[in-house]
């Protein structure tokens, strides 16, 4: 059994939505992503109307590191007693609070430093990962049926989860604000097309981006 509740919640400064999603499996359940720390208290409230309490939590597994997506990762993870999981590539992120640590662009001073006020993205949302995943791994060791994928562009440790049954959560490598396409902020958009080509490669039936609604991989 798997059951995908999507969990739409809003940014700061009236940046748009972003997306987390649960999942209920038969051993528990998995939350991908985990929005920014602004709308903790929505989240919290989600997640228990959906039954899922303290210690029920196997696994919370971030697509890449940026703030709206990991912004509540330590939290849950201490109050939910849950593994954090994401790739190596955007350790700095989440470690220091470097939203460009793993990118070309916008990696100065300036940046480093402002933007983590500006977000809320401060030393009590900075964790390390207590798994790295990478390109491949078979996930069914901790319980769900589906594997990684690397997918770089958005940032270079991007990755996407792909089940059994088909259904890809890819961060912000898609995304489907009005129609499906790639994420407007894309920081390599030559490893962006080639993370494309590879999901084109694949079985892929719906997709569930960081922004926007799900649509089917057909309609790319």
């Amino acid at each position: 059994m798997l059951e995908i509740t999507p969990i739409q919640l809003s940014m700061p400064f009236r940046l748009g939505s972003v997306n987390c999603y649960l999942l209920n499996t038969d051993n528990g359940f998995f939350l991908i992503d985990t929005s920014s720390s602004n709308n903790r208290d929505e989240l919290e409230r989600v997640l228990q109307r959906a039954g899922c309490e303290p210690g029920q939590l196997k696994m919370i597994i971030l697509t890449h590191g940026d703030f709206d997506h990991s912004g509540n990762a330590a939290y849950l993870r201490k109050k939910f007693d849950a593994k954090t999981a994401m790739h190596k590539d955007d350790l700095g992120m989440v470690k220091d609070g470097n939203m460009f640590s793993s990118r070309q662009k916008g990696n100065n001073i300036f940046t480093r430093k402002l933007i983590p006020l500006l977000i809320g993205f401060g030393e009590s949302e900075r964790f390390e990962p207590d798994i790295y995943l990478e390109d491949g791994d078979n996930l069914s060791q901790f319980g769900i049926k589906a594997k990684v994928l690397s997918i770089p562009g958005h940032s270079q440790g991007s990755i996407g989860i792909l089940t059994n049954a088909g259904d890809l959560f890819c961060g912000d490598l898609f995304e489907s604000t009005k129609d499906p396409g790639l994420n407007s902020l894309m920081d390599d958009p030559t490893a962006a097309g080639l993370s494309v080509q590879k999901i084109k490669s694949l079985d892929v039936g719906t997709v569930y981006p960081g922004h926007g609604t799900p649509f089917q991989m057909e309609k790319f």
